[in-house]
C-alpha cells in the first residue's frame, strides 16, 4: 500500500491549491451554521431556532415537526403550515444547525416504518451560532453605564477578603472571588460601552439632537457624580489591594481553584486510566491536580486584571485613571458639542457649510462660462482697474458702480507681462527723516508730565486743607482735583466719624475727605466750582518727602 501510495503521488503531482483546500473546507464548516441568516426565509429560520433554544433551556432536547409548528402558531408571528415547517427543518438540518434522528417511537405499521419521520435537536454548531447571535444583538443594543454601585461592591468584597480568618472556608472565599470578578467584568464592559456611545454622541453620529439637548444637563451631572465617586472609591480599593500580602492572595486563589477543580469533568485519558486496576485513584488524583493547576492559572489572570484595573504598573497607568481622565475630558467636549448644536439651531452661518454649498453650485454649473460667472459673483477676484495704471499716471475717474463693460479702457504696460512689475528701474525713493517730529512729541510729553507732577505737588501736601482755601487752580491741577474728589465720593458712605478714607485706583495717593460747615468756591481758569465745603487731605504714598505746603 505504501508503494502504491507513493506511485500514485508520483503520477499525480500536487497542485498549488491543494494546500488551500483544507482551509476553505474549515471556513465553510464555520460559516454554514450562519447560512440561514442570508436565506430568503431568514425570519422563519430564526423563529424556528429560537423555539429550539427556548426548549433546551427547559431541558427539552428533542422536538417533532408538529411540536415546532404548534409553538410557532402560539408565538404571534406569521402563520406557517406544517409543510413549510418541515421544509425549513430540513434546510436547517442540511446547514448543520439541527440534527435529525429517525423517529421510531410512533411506528405501528410497515407503512409508518418506511415513512420518513424525524426528531430534531440542536447541534453543537447550531447552538454556538445562536449564542453568538445573542451576544451580537445584546452588544449592539447595549447602552452602557458608569456603575458607581459596582465600585462600592468591589470595595466591600475586597475588605471582606482582607478580613477573612487565617483558615477561611473555601466556599466563602470562592463566592467572594466570583462576586468580585463578576462586578469587575460588569464595570469594565459597561464603562467601555458607555464611553463608546458617549464618543459617538460627541461626534454627533446617529444622535437625536432634540433628545440630546433635552437630557444634556443630566448627562453632565451623571459624569460629574461618577468621577467624584471614582476618585474616592478608587483610592480605597487600591489601598486595600496593596495591603493584601502576595502569599495571602496566592492562598485564597488556590482555595478557589481547588474548589472548582473538584467539579471538573475528567478527560478521556483519566477515565480510561481509572477503569479497573489499582492505578485508578492515582489517575483520578492526577486529573484533579491538573484541573486545579489550570483553574489556578485562570484565577491568577483574573486577579492580575483586577490589579491592573485599580493599581497599574510602572509606566502603565491603571484603567481607573484612564477612565477618570476620559470622563473628565468628555464634559468640556459635551459642552462644545452643545455649543455647536445651539449655533445650528440659531441659524448662524457656518463657513464650512457655505463652502460645501458653493462647491455643489460649481459642480452643478452647466457650462464653464456659468462657472466663471459664479466665481466672479462669489469672490469678485477680478483685476482691479485702478491698480493697473503706470506709476505716476492717474487713471480715468470712474464711479465704483459703473459696469466694467461701460467703463473706458485702461492701458496696461507690457512690463507687467515681461517682468511682473510696474515700477521702473532705478533707485528707490529716499525715506523721510522724522527726527524733528519725534523730538517735538518728546518735548510735549515731557511738558505734560511736568505739569502733572506740579499738580500732584500742589495738592498732595499731606495736611488737611479746606476746599475754600485751595485758591486758584490751573487746568492740570483742577483735573487732578476732580479725579481725587470723584474717587473719594465714589468710595461709599462715610465711616462712623463721618470721614471718607480711600485711595486712588493706581494706589499712588491716599485721600481723606471730611465734611465741614460752609460753602466752598474753587476758582479755575475756566470758571468757578461751588459746593458744600469739605476738608481734604491728600498724601503722596509713592514719594511722601516731595509733599510741599503751598
Amino acid at each position: 500500500m505504501r508503494l502504491f501510495g507513493a506511485k500514485l503521488a508520483g503520477e499525480c503531482p500536487r497542485r498549488d491549491d491543494d494546500a488551500v483546500r483544507p482551509r476553505r473546507f474549515v471556513a465553510q464548516l464555520i460559516t454554514r451554521p450562519f447560512a440561514h441568516l442570508d436565506a430568503p426565509l431568514s425570519e422563519t429560520y430564526r423563529r424556528i431556532m429560537r423555539v429550539f433554544v427556548d426548549n433546551k433551556r427547559r431541558f427539552v432536547v428533542h422536538l417533532r415537526p408538529e411540536d415546532v409548528a404548534e409553538v410557532l402558531r402560539r408565538d404571534g408571528g406569521p402563520a406557517l403550515g406544517q409543510e413549510a415547517v418541515d421544509k425549513a427543518l430540513e434546510s436547517l438540518a442540511d446547514w448543520g444547525n439541527l440534527r435529525a434522528d429517525p423517529d421510531t417511537s410512533r411506528v405501528t405499521t410497515v407503512e409508518d416504518f418506511y415513512r420518513a419521520r424525524y426528531l430534531y435537536q440542536l447541534s453543537r454548531e447550531g447552538e454556538a451560532a445562536e449564542r453568538a447571535l445573542e451576544v451580537y444583538e445584546r452588544e449592539i443594543g447595549r447602552r452602557g453605564e458608569l456603575q458607581a454601585v459596582a465600585l462600592e461592591d468591589i470595595r466591600v468584597r475586597l475588605r471582606a477578603l482582607r478580613d477573612l480568618p487565617g483558615h477561611p472556608d473555601p466556599a466563602v472565599v470562592h463566592n467572594l472571588l466570583l462576586e468580585l470578578m463578576s462586578r469587575l467584568d460588569s464595570l469594565a464592559a459597561n464603562a467601555s460601552a458607555f464611553m463608546s456611545g458617549l464618543q459617538r454622541t460627541i461626534d454627533l453620529q446617529d444622535v437625536d439632537e432634540e433628545a440630546f439637548l433635552a437630557y444634556k444637563d443630566r448627562l453632565i451631572a451623571y459624569l460629574e457624580r461618577f468621577v467624584s465617586e471614582l476618585v474616592v472609591k478608587h483610592h480605597d480599593i487600591a489601598t486595600t489591594l496593596r495591603a493584601l500580602p502576595p502569599q495571602r492572595v496566592a492562598a485564597l486563589l488556590a482555595l478557589a481553584a481547588e474548589r472548582e477543580a473538584v467539579d471538573a469533568l475528567p478527560d478521556a485519558v483519566a477515565v480510561q486510566a481509572g477503569v479497573g486496576g489499582s492505578g485508578g485513584d492515582d489517575a483520578s488524583a492526577a486529573a484533579v491536580s491538573a484541573a486545579a493547576a489550570e483553574k489556578l492559572a485562570l484565577w491568577e489572570s483574573r486577579w492580575s486584571g483586577l490589579w491592573s484595573w485599580f493599581v497599574g504598573g510602572r509606566g502603565h497607568p491603571c484603567q481607573a485613571d484612564l477612565l477618570r481622565t476620559r470622563a473628565r475630558k468628555a464634559i468640556p467636549d459635551l459642552l462644545a458639542t452643545i455649543s455647536v448644536l445651539q449655533e445650528r439651531r440659531a441659524g448662524r452661518s457656518d463657513r464650512s457649510a457655505d463652502f460645501r454649498a458653493l462647491a455643489r453650485w460649481f459642480a452643478q454649473a452647466p457650462t464653464d462660462e456659468d462657472a466663471h460667472r459664479l466665481w466672479r459673483a462669489a469672490f469678485g477676484l477680478s483685476t482691479s482697474r485702478h491698480l493697473t495704471a503706470e506709476p505716476g499716471v492717474s487713471p480715468t475717474e470712474v464711479p465704483a458702480a459703473a459696469s466694467w463693460l461701460d467703463a473706458p479702457r485702461v492701458e496696461v504696460s507690457a512690463r507687467l507681462r515681461a517682468s511682473g512689475r510696474y515700477a521702473r528701474r532705478g533707485a528707490p525713493r529716499q525715506v523721510r527723516d522724522r527726527a524733528a517730529e519725534r523730538e517735538m512729541l518728546a518735548r510735549e510729553m515731557a511738558a505734560e508730565r511736568e505739569q502733572a507732577e506740579a499738580a500732584r505737588r500742589r495738592l498732595a501736601t499731606g495736611r488737611p486743607t479746606r476746599l475754600s482755601d485751595l485758591g486758584k487752580l490751573d487746568r492740570q491741577e483742577f483735573g487732578l482735583f476732580l479725579r481725587l474728589l470723584g474717587d473719594a465720593l465714589a468710595a461709599g458712605p462715610p465711616g462712623p466719624d463721618g470721614v471718607i478714607r480711600t485711595r486712588t485706583s493706581d494706589g499712588a495717593l491716599a485721600v481723606t475727605l471730611e465734611p465741614v460747615d460752609g460753602l466752598a468756591e474753587v476758582v479755575t481758569e475756566d470758571g468757578v466750582l461751588r459746593g458744600p465745603d469739605h476738608e481734604i487731605t491728600v498724601v503722596d504714598l509713592i514719594s511722601p518727602d516731595r509733599a510741599v505746603v503751598p
